[in-house]
């Protein structure tokens, strides 16, 4: 309810290898697989506690017959390519900026020709939603340890568009705030067929 799974997931091809990377509970990564029969959707996570979780729901959920799966992952690991969509949505600014560039590169290499990167972050603008946000999120992760991480660094989407565009990838952004309170902004790149 507080996040634009929808509006992340409509960008996603209807086929093909998906990650979803610091996936949490899974809940994008169910609705990836629910969507479209023909994706098989892999969602990596540092928490060990969220990925039995997510893996508890697919394993007892009917109509996924292995394309849905989910794997513990250490803190800046990428899983072998090549997928066809990488989705990163609401976990970067738990990494300092430096992990955070070298996050992004490392996705952007394991990126199938044609494949899309899809980064969801907050942006810093409109400052009352951005307000919002930042309380919410040092609330969850500093004084609930709700998740994973000891810090906050939130990087403007450009910044992030930039990295994305350096390691080759052709960017768009994306607000996807319309309705929601908090800054949703999607930075979408594609790597060239």
């Amino acid at each position: 309810m507080t996040c634009p799974f929808e509006a992340v997931a409509a960008h996603l091809p209807p086929t093909g290898r998906i990650l979803e990377v610091g996936c949490g509970h899974g809940l994008f990564s169910v609705l990836a697989a629910t969507e479209a029969p023909e994706r098989e959707v892999v969602g990596t996570d540092v928490d060990g506690d969220k990925i039995r979780a997510a893996s508890a729901v697919a394993d007892q959920a009917q109509g996924f017959e292995g394309r849905l799966r989910f794997a513990p992952s250490r803190p800046g690991e990428v899983p072998a390519g090549p997928w066809n969509a990488i989705a990163v949505v609401d976990v970067l600014y738990l990494i300092d900026a430096e992990g955070e560039e070298r996050l992004v590169r490392d996705l952007a290499e394991q990126l199938a020709a044609g494949g899309v990167l899809l980064i969801k972050e907050m942006a810093q603008r409109p400052t009352w939603k951005f307000a919002i946000a930042r309380l919410q999120e040092r609330v969850a992760v500093q004084v609930l340890g709700i998740t994973e991480g000891d810090q906050l660094t939130f990087v403007e989407p450009k910044e992030i568009g930039r990295w994305m565009s350096e390691a080759g990838l052709d960017v768009e952004h994306h607000r996807v705030d319309r309705g929601y309170p908090h800054p949703h902004h999607l930075i979408l790149g594609r790597k060239a067929p």
